[in-house]
């Protein structure tokens, strides 16, 4: 991990990565002025979090130099869940803890804006928040707490983890000229989560993930990537664990929902695991333009009356 600089010093220009060295679709920057380049970074978690922040760290360093002003990881990168009844709470940390403090280190080290997910400690509860971060060179920018557990398949989440308040809707943050929208993998399934990040204003969707392998799921993870895109006209950056356990193809979508760039199940690919792409709003207001969706709409999004998952009386 490089070092923050020193009083007085600014931080170290980035360096722009070759010719063809993204591994998506380069937009034409005479077309799309104000171009943000963006990395989806597929790294594993464990139940060591030093290790875990340093293999981030490298990976971040990887995007950083190509370029990368923002960075998406995945789902839980500070710890991984375990097995089943492992402690969480144990292993959480308030948002002004090591491990956001830690991506605030990245974060001013390399000029960039880092999205990643982590166990919020709650205090008051053996269970936890399942919360994704946005952290720039100058600290916290957003979070986002999970409001819908994977119960499903033989999972239980909400044994340790405690839902979101709908009541605070989905965060967004900007990436230069982008708006960028937070949300965590099985939201994927309920399109309104996404639907209110396009509300407030998102031209992207960041997806941290750790989307469970198995029978078909693959398939459904693009298929749901590539609705919340063409539905809502915006890019989606999904940043997914990789195999055996989880999924992988982390993958970036654009607003009219081709995919740009994807990686594969492991952490094979592009400087292991760093998927780069270069975005531009100005394509968002295109495909808008072209195709009002967003504008036509009509019904909003209001948070259900039924209790949240996981609510216990």
């Amino acid at each position: 991990m490089r070092g923050p600089p020193g009083p007085g010093q600014a931080p170290p220009r980035r360096k722009r990565p070759p010719e063809g060295a993204t591994h998506g679709r380069a937009a034409d920057e005479e077309r799309y002025p104000g171009l943000v380049r963006a990395a989806v970074v597929q790294v594993r978690s464990g139940g060591d979090k030093a290790a875990n922040l340093a293999r981030l760290a490298g990976a971040v360093a990887a995007a950083a130099d190509q370029g990368a002003e923002l960075v998406v990881a995945p789902e839980v990168a500070m710890h991984g869940y375990g097995r089943p009844g492992t402690d969480l709470a144990a292993v959480a940390e308030p948002l002004d803890g090591p491990f956001v403090a830690g991506l605030a280190h990245l974060a001013h080290a390399h000029r960039l804006t880092v999205v990643a997910g982590m166990f919020e400690a709650r205090g008051h509860d053996e269970r936890v928040h399942n919360t994704v971060v946005a952290v720039g060179p100058g600290g916290l920018v957003a979070r986002y707490r999970k409001l819908h557990l994977y119960d499903a398949l033989g999972w239980c989440e909400s044994d340790r983890v405690a839902p979101g308040d709908p009541a605070d809707g989905v965060p967004v943050f900007g990436a230069g000229d982008l708006v960028v929208g937070l949300v965590t993998c099985y939201d994927l399934r309920f399109p309104e989560v996404a639907r209110l990040a396009a509300a407030a204003g998102a031209t992207a969707l960041a997806v941290p993930a750790a989307w469970v392998a198995g029978p078909g799921k693959a398939a459904q993870w693009e298929v749901l990537l590539r609705a919340r895109a063409i539905e809502n006209t915006l890019y989606v950056l999904a940043a997914g664990q990789p195999a055996p356990s989880y999924t992988g193809r982390s993958m970036v979508v654009g607003p009219a929902g081709a995919v740009v760039a994807r990686l594969g199940a492991g952490t094979e690919g592009p400087a292991a695991g760093v998927l780069v792409a270069d975005l531009a709003a100005a394509e968002v207001a295109e495909v808008r333009a072209g195709m009002p969706v967003l504008a036509q709409r009509r019904f909003a999004v209001v948070p259900a009356s039924m209790p949240p998952q996981g609510w216990r009386g």
